[in-house]
C-alpha cells in the first residue's frame, strides 16, 4: 500500500497505532473527518504527504516526528493540539509544506526550522505562540508563503524577512509585534499580498514602498503608525485593495490615486487625514468599497463617485464634507450602505429621483439638509433608515410604510408636522421607530401594536395628543417606550412596557396611573362596575380553590420525595440521598457517591468545592458531583431537581451531612464548546447559540432570574453533545441571600449575587454569541483602543469588515450567509447593551436567533 487517502468523511476514533507502521506508505490523507485522541508514534520512511488536518488530534506533536525524514507536506492543522512546537521537525530537511495553524500550540518559535532550507509554505497562524519571530526564518529563502497570523509574537519584525526573496504572502496580523516596518520587506520584490494588521507597529510607510510593483493587497490597519501616505503608493500598478483604517496618519490622500492601478477597496478610515477626497478614486471603474469616515476631509463630496457604477459601500461619516448630493450619487444601482451622517452636507433630498434598488442602510443623520422627505429612496431593500438632526419639514411620507423589510427608523431631531402615518404599522420588520424632537401631532394610531418585533419607541418632545392605546401594553416585543413632552392625557398602561416605566419617559404629559416609579399621580372618578365585583369576588374563589387542591398534591408529592431517602452512618456522621428521579433512586446507593470522592476522579477544584466523577456499581452509569459549601447557607436543590430541558443537565440528587454536601448530575458525554466550535460551522454554531438562550428563557419562565450567564460565562464552561445540543448545568451559589445560579459546568468564581438577575443573563449569552462569531472572548488582553470585546465588536459592526471580525475558520461561509452572520452579531450588540433595560428579555431573543438561523421559518409565524 503506497496511497491511503481516506479525507472528508466522518470517521472518529483514534488513529490506529499501526497506521505508521506500512513501511510503502508514500501518501497519508484522514483529514477533515472527526478523529480524537494522540498521533501515534512511529516512523514510515517513505511516506511524503501526512495530512491529518481539521480533525479533533489531541495531546502534543511528538518529539520522534523528525523520524519522518522523507516528508515534503507535512499539514496537522485545526486541530486541538497542545505543548510546543517539536526542534525535531527541523530534520525533515526534504519538507516543502509545513501548517501546524489553529491548534492550541504555545511556546516560541524552533530556531531550527531556519534548517528547512527547501520550504515553499509555512503556516503556524491561529495558536498561542510567543516571543519573537526568530531571525533564522530570514534562512527560508525558497518560502514564497509566510503566516503567523492571530498569536502573541512580540518584539521587532526581523529584517532577515527582507531575505527572501521568493516570498508572495506575508501574513503576521494580530500578534503583539512593535517598532518600525523594516526596511528589507520594501524589498521583497515579488510580494503579492502584506498582511500586518492588528500589531502595535509604529513609523512610517517609506517611499521604498514603490519597488513593490507586484502588490496586489497591503493592509496595514490597526497599528500605530504615522506621517504621509507616500504619493509612489498610487504608482503601484496591481495595487486593488489597500487599508490602512484606524492609525494616526496625516496628510492628504495621493491625488492621484486610483489613476494607474485597479483599486477594488480602499478604507482610510479612522486617521488625521485631511483636505479632499480625488476624483480619480474609481478611475478603473473598479471600486465597490469606499471606507473614509472619522477623518477631516473637507469640501465636495466627488462628482466622480457619483459615475461609479461599481460602488456598493459608502461611508464618509464623520467628517467636514460640505455642499449637496449629485443627483447621480442617488443612482448608484450596487450600493447597499450609504453613511454621509455627521458632516455640513444641505440641500434638499426630495426633489430628485433616487434609483438605488439594492440600497439596506442610508444614514444622512446629522447634516443641514432640509425640506420634505422623499417619497422613496428607489429601494425595498432598505433596512436601516436614519435622517436625524436635520432640518426637514413636512409630512411623514405614507410610503415609508411599503418598506417591509425596515428594521430602524430614525427621523428625529427635525421639523416634521403632521401625524404618524398608519400606514408604518405595515413594516412588520420594524424594531426601533424613533420619531423624537418634531412637531407631530394628532393621535399614536393603534395599529402600531400590531407590528410584530417592535422593541424601542420614541415618541418624545412632540404635540401629540390624546389616550395612549390600552393595546401597547399588550406588545410581547416592546421593551422600551418614551412618550414624554407631549400632551396625553389618561390612563398609562401597566402593562408590558409600561409596567415600572421611568418617569423620564412618561413626564410632561397629563397622565395618570401606572407603577409608583413613573411619578404619576393615580386615576380618580373611576368606578367600578357591580358585575365586576362579581367576576372579581369568583376569581378570589377559584384562585382559593386551585391553591388549596395545589397545596393537596404538593404535600403528596413531598411525602413521595421523603419515601426516597438514604442514609448511612460513617465517621462523617449521617448521610442522605435525596433523589429527584425514581430510577435513579434505585440504582444509586450512598457509597457511590462517597467512594467516588477520591483524588483521581476529581474533575476540577475551585474556591466553591471540588467537582467528582461519579459511577454507580450496580448498572455501571456515570454521574457528576459537585460540592457544595456550608449547607447552612445553601438553597435545597428540590426546585431545581423538578427541572427539565433538553439544554440542561438535570439535577438527579442532592447527599449530604451535617458537615458537607454534594449535588449529583446527569453524566453528558460531549466536549467543552472551546474545543468544538473551532470546527464548527456557521450552521452549528447558531444551534448551539440558540440551545443556550432556550435555556436561559426556560429557567426565567419558571421564576428563576440569574442563570448564572453573567459576564463570565465563557465557551469552555459548556458542554455540546455528539447532537451539537449545549447543555447547562445547574449549580448551587452559597449567599446570605439563598440565591443561585445556573453554569455550564461550574458557576463563574467571581459573580456577585446583586448582578445575576436575567438582564446579566441576557449579556453573558450576548459574550457567547460574540465569541461565537468571531473567537474574541473577554479573557483576551489586547483589543487596542477599543476596551473592551464589546466595545471591539460594536467598532467592527460599525464599519462592517465582515472579513475582518468573523472567525477565519467560517470566512468560507461568509457569501451565503452574510445576512445572518451579520443580523446576529446586531443580536448580540443588543445583549450586551450598556443600559440593562435596552437588553431584550430571552424569549425575544429566542424568536430573534430562530429567524436569523431559520429565515424560512419566521416566513410563516403569525
Amino acid at each position: 500500500m503506497e496511497t491511503i487517502d481516506l479525507s472528508d468523511n466522518q470517521f472518529s476514533g483514534e488513529i490506529p497505532i499501526n497506521t505508521f507502521s506500512c513501511l510503502s506508505l508514500r501518501f497519508l490523507n484522514l483529514s477533515n473527518n472527526n478523529l480524537t485522541g494522540p498521533i501515534p508514534e512511529g516512523s514510515v520512511p517513505r511516506l511524503q504527504v501526512l495530512d491529518l488536518s481539521n480533525n479533533m488530534l489531541s495531546g502534543e506533536i511528538p518529539e520522534v516526528i523528525g523520524l519522518f525524514s522523507g516528508l515534503e507536506f507535512l499539514d496537522l492543522g485545526g486541530n486541538v493540539l497542545v505543548g510546543g512546537i517539536p526542534k525535531s521537525i527541523s530534520n525533515m530537511t526534504g519538507l516543502e509544506y509545513l501548517t501546524l495553524a489553529s491548534n492550541h500550540l504555545v511556546g516560541e518559535i524552533p530556531r531550527d526550522l531556519g534548517f528547512l532550507k527547501g520550504l515553499k509554505w509555512l503556516y503556524l497562524g491561529y495558536n498561542n505562540l510567543s516571543g519573537g519571530i526568530p531571525m533564522e526564518i530570514g534562512k527560508l529563502t525558497s518560502l514564497n508563503h509566510l503566516d503567523l497570523v492571530c498569536n502573541n509574537l512580540t518584539g521587532e519584525i526581523p529584517p532577515s524577512i527582507g531575505n527572501l526573496t521568493d516570498l508572495r504572502y506575508l501574513f503576521l496580523y494580530i500578534n503583539k509585534l512593535i517598532g518600525p516596518v523594516p526596511r528589507s520587506i520594501f524589498g521583497l520584490k515579488n510580494l503579492i499580498s502584506l498582511d500586518l494588521s492588528d500589531n502595535f507597529l509604529s513609523g512610517d510607510i517609506p517611499e521604498l514602498v514603490i519597488q513593490l510593483q507586484k502588490l496586489e493587497i497591503l493592509h496595514l490597519f490597526s497599528n500605530n503608525f504615522t506621517g504621509k501616505i507616500p504619493n509612489d503608493i498610487a504608482t503601484l500598478p496591481h495595487l486593488q485593495v489597500l487599508q490602512l483604517w484606524s492609525n494616526n496618519f496625516s496628510g492628504e490622500i495621493p491625488k492621484k490615486l486610483g489613476n494607474q492601478n485597479h483599486l477594488t477597496v480602499l478604507d482610510l478610515s479612522t486617521n488625521n487625514l485631511t483636505g479632499k477626497i480625488p476624483e480619480g478614486l474609481c478611475e478603473s471603474g473598479d471600486l465597490f468599497k469606499l471606507i473614509l469616515f472619522s477623518n477631516s476631509f473637507e469640501g465636495e463630496i466627488p462628482n466622480s463617485l457619483g459615475h461609479c457604477k461599481s460602488l456598493k459601500r459608502i461611508r464618509l461619516q464623520n467628517n467636514r464634507l460640505s455642499g449637496d448630493l449629485s443627483p447621480e450619487l442617488t443612482k448608484l444601482p450596487l450600493v447597499y450602505f450609504l453613511d454621509l451622517s455627521n458632516n455640513n452636507l444641505s440641500g434638499t433630498i426630495s426633489g430628485r429621483t433616487w434609483e438605488m434598488p439594492e440600497l439596506q442602510m442610508l444614514s444622512l443623520a446629522r447634516n443641514k439638509f432640509f425640506g420634505d422627505l422623499p417619497e422613496s429612496f428607489g429601494s425595498e431593500k432598505l433596512k436601516n433608515l436614519d435622517l436625524s438632526d436635520n432640518g426637514f419639514s413636512g409630512k411623514i411620507p405614507a410610503s415609508f410604510g411599503n418598506l417591509s423589510e425596515l428594521m430602524q427608523l430614525k427621523l428625529s431631531e427635525n421639523e416634521i408636522s403632521g401625524n404618524i402615518p398608519r400606514e408604518l404599522s405595515s413594516c412588520k420588520s420594524l424594531v426601533s421607530l424613533n420619531l423624537s424632537h418634531n412637531q407631530l401631532n394628532g393621535l399614536i394610531p393603534s395599529s402600531l401594536s400590531k407590528m410584530p418585533v417592535l422593541g424601542q419607541l420614541d415618541l418624545s418632545v412632540n404635540q401629540l395628543s390624546g389616550e395612549i392605546p390600552g393595546n401597547f401594553g399588550e406588545m410581547e416585543s416592546l421593551v422600551r417606550v418614551n412618550i414624554s413632552h407631549n400632551r396625553f392625557h389618561g390612563h398609562l398602561p401597566s402593562t408590558g412596557a409600561f409596567l415600572a416605566i421611568n418617569s423620564s419617559a412618561v413626564g410632561g404629559n397629563h397622565l395618570c396611573g401606572g407603577d409608583p416609579t413613573t411619578g404619576l399621580p393615580p386615576c380618580k372618578g373611576v368606578k367600578t362596575p357591580v358585575w365586576w365585583l362579581f367576576v372579581t369576588c369568583a376569581l378570589i374563589l377559584l384562585a382559593i380553590l386551585i391553591l388549596f387542591s395545589f397545596l393537596v398534591v404538593y404535600v403528596r408529592q413531598r411525602k413521595d420525595l421523603d419515601l426516597e431517602l438514604k442514609r448511612v452512618e460513617n465517621e462523617d456522621g449521617v448521610w442522605e440521598l435525596e433523589f429527584f428521579d425514581c430510577k435513579t433512586s434505585r440504582e444509586i446507593e450512598v457509597d457511590d457517591v462517597l467512594s467516588s470522592m477520591r483524588d483521581e476522579n476529581v474533575i476540577s477544584r475551585g474556591r466553591r468545592g471540588v467537582s467528582y466523577k461519579g459511577t454507580c456499581a450496580k448498572s455501571n452509569r456515570q454521574f457528576f458531583i459537585k460540592q457544595m459549601c456550608e449547607t447552612s447557607s445553601c438553597l435545597k436543590g428540590s426546585e431545581l431537581g423538578k427541572l427539565r430541558h433538553q439544554n440542561i443537565v438535570r439535577l438527579i440528587a442532592t447527599c449530604r451531612s451535617e458537615k458537607s454536601g454534594f449535588f449529583m448530575y446527569e453524566y453528558v458525554e460531549g466536549k467543552i464548546l472551546s474545543e468544538v466550535a473551532r470546527g464548527m460551522s456557521w450552521e452549528r454554531r447558531g444551534k448551539v447559540g440558540l440551545g443556550i438562550v432556550k435555556a436561559l428563557r426556560y429557567l426565567h419562565q419558571h421564576g428563576l432570574p440569574g442563570g448564572g450567564l453573567g459576564s463570565e460565562l465563557l465557551p469552555e464552561k459548556i458542554i455540546v453533545d455528539g447532537r451539537d445540543e449545549p447543555r447547562l448545568r445547574l449549580s448551587m451559589l452559597c449567599t446570605d441571600t439563598q440565591s443561585f445560579i445556573s453554569s455550564a459546568n461550574f458557576a463563574p468564581e467571581s459573580i456577585e449575587t446583586k448582578d445575576i438577575t436575567e438582564k446579566s443573563d441576557i449579556y453573558g449569552f450576548g459574550l457567547i454569541l460574540i465569541e461565537l462569531l468571531t473567537r474574541k472572548s473577554p479573557a483576551d488582553e489586547e483589543f487596542g483602543a477599543h476596551g473592551s470585546v464589546v466595545e471591539w465588536a460594536r467598532y467592527c459592526y460599525s464599519d462592517c469588515h465582515l472579513d475582518t471580525w468573523v472567525d477565519p475558520m467560517v470566512r468560507g461561509q461568509v457569501l451565503n450567509n452574510q445576512n445572518q452572520i451579520v443580523e446576529a452579531m446586531n443580536l448580540a450588540l443588543h445583549c450586551t447593551a450598556g443600559d440593562p433595560m435596552a437588553r431584550p428579555c430571552a424569549s425575544d431573543v429566542v424568536k430573534t436567533l430562530e429567524c436569523v438561523i431559520r429565515p424560512r421559518c419566521c416566513l410563516f409565524r403569525p
